[in-house]
This record gives structure tokens, C-alpha cells and sequence, in this order.
């Protein structure tokens, strides 16, 4: 049996023996059930009033009723209304208790990191809302969940609340990586301490093959250029704090067997600590390269000459 069959016989069952009542219908009516009843759609009270017409919408959406179908209910309760001014359709709108995307995101994240072991960011598609009976309890679920790793694209059906039917949502997921980013602007030449660092996620498709992974690797580095902050940094915008700086005068230092020479020289290039350089002799005035051992202080490589 249907469930306006059903309707109909508890209606025929049940209909009063006295004569008809003129009664004023509500063309426009807000209900909080899940079913629209003949005291929502003419405001009457008693026995009859509870008697359920139709299912209602879902929490948040809008419908409507046929106008002869509620006249025939309504007659069939004692109830006489004529339509004389010509209802076409009756609206009905359910209240609702409004469900935060925020929280819908969570959770699609939530289920992708279950599958996964992967962060995502996700991101709907349009403007999207989901709506809970007024007075429902608990947190929405996901029934199920469709996703294409290699688009992003997803498809999701959350139940709103106990017993109700799946909402579908669409939109793209994407995984993403913890990186470390700079917290502020660092100059170029400025050396970044471990307070100037943070993690941030960044979308794995987005992550260059260069990125710096590994807080670890930019402590205590100098940026070769200026960093603005929440950026993935690269390898090559790394390099040793400088120890020597160009235009600088060190101790150059030449060694052979049994013999240590100390020259003067200029440094035509900036170096850090380990790392080899261009330098002039001062007394030769000959280019030779060194490694910088320390501040003021190169060690000439072999083959080179301080002559």
C-alpha cells in the first residue's frame, strides 16, 4: 500500500460524523516535523488537527501540496474549505538547524586521511548548504565517498542527521605536505634562526622538486636573496652565513712540506666557513683560490700559489 493509500484509509477510518466546518487555509506554512498535518495547513485544533497529510521536505528545503488534495483530506475530517480564491499550490518550508561547511570539510578530510594517511585540503564546488531538523542532536557522517586521486575531484553523500536521507556534495581534495616556511621577511645575507620557522601545508602538486623539506637544513643558513614569510624556500636560496666577505683582507695561508707561508689578500667574492673562494695576493697580485677556514683566515687549495 502507498503512503497516501495509507493516508487515505486512517482518514476514512477515523472521519467525524458531523457536519462541515468553514476553516481558512494557510497557503504558506513553516513546519518543524517530518510530516505536514491538517492543523499545520489550517491552524485548527483537536483530534483531527494531528492528522498527517503528506511527508514534509527535507530540514531546509521548500515544497508544496495539491490544493484538491488537501480540500479532500480536510472534507474528510469535517472541514469544509472551497478554495474560492483559486491556491494553486500550497508552499511548505521545513525549519532547519544550519550545518557549518567547516565542519563538513573536516570531516570529507577525515575520511580521505582514514584512506589515505594523507592530509587534504578540500574545496566545494558553488555555494553549498546543509540543513538538520531544529531540534536533531549528534554530528553529520559520511555515507559515502568518491574520490579521484588524479583530478581531485570527489563526490560525497553526508547524512545530516539520523534517519535522513544523503545530501550529495561535489568539489576536489588534494593531499597535502607539512613544509617549512619562513615566519617573517628575511633579507638576503640575513641568517635564519630556528625561531623564523614555521609549518605550514602546502598542496602536494604544488611543491617543487627544489623545495626545502627539512627545517633543519635552513637553521643557521643565510638567504642568497630576500624571502617573503608562508613561502616554500628552496635549496638554492640557501647558502653558508658569510665569513668572508668580498673586498675583505685575510690571512693567506700556503703549505708545503716543511714549510707554512702567510700572504695578504683580497677577497674577490663572498664565502662562508668551508668554502672555497677567489682571492688576489696583495704582494704578487696573482688570483688564487682558498678555502675560508674561518673570519680573516683562507687556507690555499693545492695547485694554487700565494706568490
Amino acid at each position: 500500500m502507498s503512503f497516501r493509500a495509507a493516508l487515505l484509509a486512517a482518514t476514512l477510518l477515523g472521519a467525524p460524523a458531523f457536519a462541515d466546518e468553514p476553516v481558512i487555509l494557510r497557503d504558506a506554512i513553516t513546519v518543524d516535523g517530518d510530516m505536514v498535518t491538517l492543523g499545520d495547513l489550517f491552524g485548527i485544533e483537536g483530534e483531527a488537527a494531528d492528522t498527517p497529510i503528506t511527508r514534509a521536505p527535507q530540514p531546509g528545503q521548500r515544497g508544496s501540496i495539491d490544493p484538491g488534495y488537501v480540500r479532500d483530506m480536510a472534507a474528510r475530517h469535517g472541514y469544509e474549505w472551497a478554495n474560492a480564491s483559486g491556491v494553486r499550490r500550497i508552499s511548505v518550508t521545513r525549519e532547519s538547524r544550519m550545518i557549518g561547511m567547516d565542519l563538513v570539510t573536516e570531516l570529507v578530510a577525515a575520511e580521505l586521511f582514514a584512506r589515505t594517511g594523507d592530509e587534504y585540503e578540500v574545496q566545494f564546488s558553488g555555494t553549498q548548504s546543509l540543513h538538520a531538523p531544529a531540534g536533531a542532536t549528534g554530528l553529520p557522517q559520511v555515507a559515502n565517498l568518491q574520490h579521484n586521486t588524479s583530478s581531485g575531484l570527489f563526490t560525497a553523500e553526508i547524512v545530516t542527521h539520523e534517519g535522513g536521507q544523503p545530501v550529495r556534495v561535489t568539489g576536489r581534495a588534494y593531499a597535502t605536505a607539512l613544509v617549512p616556511v619562513l615566519t617573517r621577511h628575511i633579507s638576503a645575507g640575513e641568517v635564519i634562526e630556528p625561531a623564523d620557522i614555521d609549518w605550514l601545508p602546502v598542496r602536494a602538486d604544488r611543491i617543487r622538486a627544489d623545495a626545502v623539506m627539512d627545517a633543519g637544513a635552513m637553521e643557521n643558513m643565510a638567504a642568497r636573496r630576500a624571502l617573503r614569510p608562508g613561502e616554500p624556500v628552496r635549496g638554492y636560496d640557501l647558502q653558508a652565513p658569510v665569513v668572508v666577505a668580498r673586498g675583505e683582507i685575510v690571512a693567506l695561508v700556503f703549505t708545503v712540506p716543511g714549510m707554512t707561508l702567510t700572504a695578504r689578500a683580497r677577497a674577490l667574492e663572498n664565502a662562508g666557513a668551508d668554502e672555497i673562494a677567489r682571492f688576489v695576493n696583495l704582494q704578487s697580485n696573482r688570483t688564487v683560490e682558498a678555502m675560508v677556514e674561518g673570519p680573516g683566515r683562507a687556507r690555499v687549495v693545492s695547485g694554487g700559489t700565494a706568490s
